[in-house]
């Protein structure tokens, strides 16, 4: 196993280490001990996220396996972090809200398969890379806000809730547009294949009926 899908299985390895870290069963439960904890590991696991696909790149290591572990390791890591706030966290992460983030992934990862199918790939727009920012937001601050309402630093108050619940419903501001643009990119390309399936057939019909 080459060094980029190392790290993309290190990143799954880390996702139920992060879920256990989440739970009542986490030894360290001084004040702030736990949610730094699944804070940074959640961070680190978010860098191997762009790391795993700079290195494939840059060392020409892209590989099938890699290209399949690399998104579903994502969703995964995405997905388990939700799902474990619903129960950490219920006053700023609500079920609906997770319901509606993974079912984007859902609908893209269909629309993706498709895509595929068809012959056609579409490329990650900026909305999509928008979105995956705003996650790591989303749920790092959403873990703090389990331990810290605000955080002041001398006259300096930073609202740790607010910023959490700002970022939770940006987040599903995001993920919305970005899956109507990803669904609007995706229904040019398949609607311009099924016209190139049509211009083909009547050309082959064409050829048929005039041959002697």
């Amino acid at each position: 196993m080459n060094l980029p899908n190392s790290i993309t299985m290190s990143r799954i390895f880390m996702i139920p280490l992060l879920l256990w870290i989440l739970t009542p069963h986490f030894p360290w439960h001084a004040h702030g001990a736990q949610e730094i904890t699944a804070s940074v590991l959640f961070v680190l696991a978010s860098i191997t996220d762009g790391l795993d696909g700079y290195l494939a790149r840059k060392r020409g290591q892209v590989t099938t396996v890699g290209m399949l572990l690399d998104p579903i390791a994502d969703k995964i890591m995405v997905a388990g972090a939700l799902i474990a706030l619903v129960a950490y966290n219920s006053d700023v992460v609500k079920v609906w809200i997770v319901v509606v983030i993974i079912g984007r992934e859902f609908l893209i990862s269909g629309l993706r398969s498709i895509a595929s199918s068809e012959g056609f790939t579409i490329q990650a727009s900026d909305l999509g890379k928008l979105k995956t920012v705003v996650q790591i937001v989303c749920v790092v601050s959403a873990i703090l806000a389990h331990g810290w309402y605000q955080w002041k630093f001398g006259v300096l108050i930073v609202p740790v809730k607010w910023i959490a619940v700002a970022a939770i419903y940006f987040t599903v501001l995001v993920s919305s547009i970005s899956a109507i643009d990803y669904f609007v990119g995706f229904w040019k390309q398949i609607d311009h294949a099924s016209n190139d399936r049509r211009k083909a057939f009547v050309l082959t019909r064409r050829k048929k009926v005039s041959t002697p």
